[in-house]
């Protein structure tokens, strides 16, 4: 079968898994045909939302097929026949929802077509037609979308090699006055939470708050609050699991731990109570990897005297002010600190502050004077010293290498 005989046997067979429509456009944004008894309300849609214009720059640009998202969590997909290596035509499918949206969410999201002088009428329409749109499973319809590119050029593709394309009307709706997610600052965010529970650094507070101002979770479209909450308190339980197994808590101590705190944010009833389970699993798990982490060779005072060195690396910490914390002179302090730990008090500050600054170049977007200042170095050039001599390369290096991982 030739390739149109290929895509007439697909549009049969994909809607046998529901009420999903094809279409098919020119190289030049033209409608040629459509399966879609709404055809005009949704063609105009995809044209209004960007979807339209979004999908020929990238089939102009690239050869695999795209998922494309438009407001109020419409999806749709495309495949691209090419000949020559410019585009002849675009096939789309869709529109469908990854989940049940509610109207509210819908008329929200009519926002994203802010500046396009469209009717009440048209509105009201395309509100009805939406009711007919399919909810399909993101792992089901990007199969849908693959299989549409392989009807259109015998290529088999992996999930990996589907883009996406999706504007910021496609996000779940955000509350007034919350900040727009950035998702680079999200990353670094993530990064520095998860490095503090693989190092057990119990100084983790300002950097869990700053996340905070920064994410508030997984933005779903959902009608409920608690439900999002709810995933999102069980999405950072199994990554922040994972990092304290990677600390070196066992995986049975961890599992366990985990499946525990998931089960009583499935439990919770409000928003407060998934906010302190969130932040009493978080402080468990650094505790516990913390409590693996250290030495049972050394003392109580010893050890009080480590971790109040990396509770403070951004203070300027001296043997006395250790002795005095214990009752020690801080002849003997030194002398035991030395003998129990290898090094000595100086040395393990530097050590300790030097690790801390590892964390925040690679999950940060500081810059190494302000990470300096921030551990009490007091200038950049005796930081990037303090840092070469322990590292082996200096503060910009060290970035610059971990950068490309």
């Amino acid at each position: 079968m030739d390739a149109l005989e290929n895509i007439r046997l697909f549009q049969e067979l994909v809607r046998c898994g529901g009420d999903i429509h094809t279409w098919c456009y020119g190289a030049d944004g033209a409608l040629l045909g459509s399966n879609c008894p709404d055809e005009g309300i949704f063609d105009t849609a995809f044209t209004l939302s960007g979807c339209r214009g979004r999908m020929l720059d990238y089939g102009a640009a690239q050869d695999g097929p795209v998922v494309l998202g438009a407001g109020m969590g419409l999806i749709w997909g495309a495949a691209f026949d090419k000949r020559g290596g410019q585009l002849a035509r675009a096939y789309v499918l869709g529109p469908v929802f990854y989940s049940d949206t509610a109207l509210r969410q819908i008329k929200e999201g009519l926002s994203a077509f802010q500046g396009v002088e469209v009717s009440i009428a048209w509105k009201s329409r395309f509100i009805q037609s939406l009711h007919n749109v399919s909810v399909s499973q993101h792992v089901v319809f990007s199969r849908y979308v693959l299989m549409l590119h392989c009807c259109l050029t015998g290529q088999r593709l992996n999930a990996s090699d589907l883009g996406f394309l999706r504007d910021s009307a496609s996000a779940a709706p955000r509350a007034q006055g919350e900040p727009h997610r950035d998702r680079y600052l999200v990353w670094h965010a993530e990064r520095a939470l998860l490095q503090m529970v693989r190092n057990g650094d119990l100084n983790y507070r300002s950097a869990l708050h700053n996340s905070t101002l920064i994410s508030n979770g997984v933005p779903l479209h959902s009608g409920s609050p608690l439900r999002q909450g709810k995933t999102s308190v069980t999405v950072f339980c199994s990554i922040v699991c994972r990092a304290a197994m990677e600390g070196g808590l066992s995986p049975e101590e961890a599992y366990s731990l985990g499946d525990a705190y998931i089960q009583s944010a499935e439990n919770a009833k409000s928003i407060d109570e998934l906010t302190a389970i969130a932040a009493a699993m978080y402080d468990d798990f650094v505790r516990r990897v913390h409590k693996c982490r250290t030495n049972p060779k050394l003392s109580p005072q010893i050890q009080r005297c480590c971790d109040y060195i990396e509770m403070h690396l951004e203070e300027k910490i001296r043997a006395a002010g250790l002795a005095s914390l214990v009752g020690y002179t801080e002849y003997y302090l030194t002398h035991k600190f030395k003998e129990e730990v290898g090094v000595s008090v100086n040395d393990y500050v530097k050590f300790a502050k030097v690790e801390r600054a590892k964390v925040l170049l690679k999950s940060t977007g500081l810059s190494v004077q302000d990470i300096s200042d921030q551990l009490g170095f007091g200038t950049r050039n005796y930081f990037s010293r303090v840092f070469q001599e322990v590292a082996g390369c200096t503060p910009v290096q060290y970035r610059e290498e971990r950068s490309l991982h």
